[in-house]
């Protein structure tokens, strides 16, 4: 008779069985503290459509050839400026839109950023595929780079761009934005609430969940199309796919631009589930924890799926979401959140990219 265990090792590799049952130890540990477990789980489904489509915007840029796209904060910053423009825009509080439902109107709130965001994000895209085009072999490296020199250059023009929303600027200058923007009169939680319900002390929350399960249906027909086979093709063997007539540097360039585009969606959906915008530095480590998600999931520097992105970050998010309050539980000192939050968080982030062989992704 084989060893079970051995059988699990050997179909899904020893990391992930590792990570997993670490996951069912924080189940097992959180009941054994008596704490809401039911709660807890919530929670994990709330982080996990919170932080999918950010994990999504891996799927491309892999797929494309470019590798694990570091970069995302490229598309972050067009979505938060679309999330910008409305907010000032003030289009949450139209009357005519909340005559027909508050709900309405935040729906309307938050699909217009969306869009904004991804227009943006598409010339964002196209002008960062130009670059990485230029630099092939070291994808990865400058990803990483461009990732902080955007931050950089944004943590200036937040303090310069022309917004005079009182909901956006700082109280007193009467210029320059907050680092943290409420979205309580615009559209926190639009998503969260919508078709949400309560099952066994489990909340669901539905609006959120089908808009991330819709975005990966999109991105899985959209790489089944005609193009993004010949983007995969592209990215799995550049020398093949020239041979057989695909401009490669074309599929990059839209892996990229999609990579981006996804990414400005996705920071759009994590921030009304997180009832705030946060500018400056917020979004510095996005571009890591996606990459740890989408790595823990089974994804690798050349290929990446949506079951990647599904496991990834649920069991990624899902950790947090239990590692913390457990870890409080042992060591119910203080302010030790935050440095339980960092100690597991970097710790998964280290895990993952010790899986990405290689460096730049190319073997």
């Amino acid at each position: 008779m084989k060893n079970p265990f051995k059988v699990l090792t050997a179909k899904y590799g020893f990391p992930r069985v590792i990570i997993v049952s670490f996951f069912l130890l924080l189940m097992a540990a959180a009941g054994g503290f008596q704490m809401d477990l039911m709660q807890l789980l919530g929670d994990c489904l709330r982080r996990w459509g919170m932080y999918g489509i950010l994990v999504l915007a891996m799927v491309p840029a892999v797929q494309c050839g470019i590798g694990l796209n570091f970069g995302i904060s490229m598309g972050i910053v067009g979505g938060l400026l679309g999330g910008l423009i409305v907010i000032q825009m003030e289009l949450a509080q139209n009357a005519a839109l909340n005559a027909v439902s508050p709900l309405f109107a935040m729906w309307v709130a938050v699909l217009a950023a969306i869009v904004i965001g991804v227009i943006l994000g598409v010339g964002i895209g196209w002008l960062y595929g130009l670059l990485l085009n230029r630099v092939k072999g070291s994808e990865m490296t400058v990803t990483t780079y461009v990732g902080f020199s955007i931050i950089a250059f944004m943590n200036m023009l937040w303090m310069l761009l022309p917004f005079d929303n009182g909901e956006l600027i700082w109280p007193n200058a009467g210029k320059g934005l907050r680092n943290t923007i409420s979205l309580a009169s615009s559209f926190s939680g639009v998503m969260n609430d919508t078709l949400a319900f309560s099952l066994f002390g489990i909340e669901v929350p539905t609006g959120l969940l089908l808009f991330f399960f819709f975005m990966c249906f999109l991105v899985w027909l959209f790489m089944r199309s005609k193009t993004g086979m010949a983007m995969s093709a592209a990215g799995a063997n550049p020398m093949f796919a020239k041979a057989a007539g695909i401009n490669v540097n074309k599929m990059r360039l839209i892996g990229t631009t999609l990579s981006t585009v996804i990414a400005a969606v996705g920071i759009m959906v994590y921030a009304q589930g997180y009832g705030f915008m946060q500018l400056y530095n917020g979004p510095q480590m996005m571009g890591f924890h996606s990459v740890a998600a989408v790595l823990i999931g089974g994804a690798t520097p050349k290929r990446a799926r949506i079951p990647h992105v599904l496991l990834g970050t649920f069991l990624f998010q899902g950790i947090l979401a239990l590692g913390l309050p457990v870890a409080n539980q042992f060591i119910p000192e203080g302010n030790l959140s935050e440095v339980m939050r960092l100690i597991i968080a970097n710790g998964i982030i280290l895990y993952a990219l010790t899986q990405a062989k290689g460096g730049d992704g190319r073997e």
